[in-house]
């Protein structure tokens, strides 16, 4: 992992996502993180705006713990009541 001060990073971005295939690229401002250059491998466009999407997550972390706390419907069950 490589870090840069945002006021240091004064090339392209071209130029830094060329580094990335080495790991990440984390700029930051004042030394606290601000944003990550990370490769991205098997993930298509709408995956990696889903992983970032806070609202979406937020959503996923709320279904999971209704899951836990109250169980959940099985696949079989679920295309029983769909026939």
């Amino acid at each position: 992992m490589k870090i840069i001060e945002k006021a240091e990073a004064t090339r392209t971005l071209a130029d830094y996502a060329e580094e990335i295939a080495s790991g990440p690229l984390v700029v930051t401002n004042q030394g606290q993180p601000v944003a990550a250059l990370v490769p991205i491998e098997n993930a298509d466009l709408e995956t990696v705006a889903l992983s970032t999407n806070r609202q979406f997550l937020d959503l996923i972390e709320r279904s999971r713990a209704r899951v836990s706390a109250e169980g959940a419907i099985s696949s079989e069950e679920m295309r029983r009541r769909f026939r």
